[in-house]
């Protein structure tokens, strides 16, 4: 009986111990990692282009907040791209308006959404909560009219490449983009913050470990100038990745200005490999 008695004890401990460590690690990412913005009133219409707003809600009940942005008609046997895009983690859906216009103009159709936390998604934000997320927004597209669930891509930007890429090993889309992606976050801290212990660091969105695993078309998409997520780390994403895949570095470019510095190339690249699948 006493055997049992301590044995039950320390079961009980090692459940505490594993609770307040997965506590820990959720209070660490959220004062590090994420750095979410509430609604300024900025929507599509201010880039010209027509939207729909929507409201859905992650299987743990968040409500979330999203917009769909069809591209409009399409050429003439021109293949349909319908794009999911998951943010980085910094601001809101009004930060990538500038994403959509290029896209939209290069003839792809656009489901923007924020994590819980941001915008006006509710709740806030963690690991696990990204990828119920991401699900979620998912299920948003493909409720969309005209959708078409054979030629659904995913475009993962900096922390949302981690959350695109999840979502891509458990619902395969018709190809993934990874754009200013890190391998995990502990390699992120050791390139940022070298005299923190890498044990004390979550072991959170490992890409490099998932993406051996992709069973998608992949475009990883990097500056050659990022200074905040390091060329190589897009360059290690490409290597481990099985084929087919496709690595394009943009010269000059780095994290925040990739976008803007590509121009309409940002688009036209996206959509002319899409429509090659």
């Amino acid at each position: 009986m006493r055997a049992l008695r301590v044995l039950a004890l320390t079961l009980v401990a090692a459940a505490f111990l594993a609770a307040l460590g997965y506590l820990m690690r959720d209070a660490l990412l959220r004062g590090l990692l994420y750095f979410p913005m509430r609604p300024s009133g900025a929507t599509p219409a201010m880039a010209g282009l027509g939207f729909e707003d929507l409201g859905f809600r992650a299987e743990d009940g968040v409500d979330l907040h999203g917009w769909w942005i069809p591209a409009g008609k399409q050429r003439a046997g021109q293949p349909r791209v319908h794009l999911l895009l998951c943010h980085g983690n910094a601001g809101s859906i009004e930060d990538r308006l500038i994403h959509a216009r290029y896209l939209v103009d290069a003839g792809v159709d656009v489901l923007l959404f924020d994590y819980r936390g941001y915008g006006r998604s509710q709740g806030s934000p963690g690991e696990a909560g990204t990828y119920r997320d991401a699900r979620a927004a998912r299920q948003a597209l493909l409720s969309q009219q005209g959708v078409d669930p054979a030629r659904i891509f995913y475009l993962g930007e900096s922390l949302g490449a981690a959350v695109a890429l999840e979502l891509a090993l458990a619902h395969p889309p018709r190809g993934l983009v990874l754009q200013s992606a890190f391998t995990s976050i502990r390699d992120m801290a050791r390139f940022h913050y070298p005299f923190i212990p890498t044990l004390l660091v979550p072991d959170a969105y490992p890409n490099l470990a998932r993406v051996r695993e992709l069973r998608a078309p992949l475009l990883v998409l990097h500056g050659d100038a990022d200074d905040i997520v390091p060329v190589s780390a897009g360059q290690a994403l490409y290597s481990a990745a099985p084929e087919p895949k496709r690595l394009q570095l943009l010269p000059g470019l780095g994290h925040n200005d990739l976008v803007s510095g590509a121009g309409t190339d940002y688009g036209r690249l996206i959509a002319e490999w899409a429509r090659s699948l």
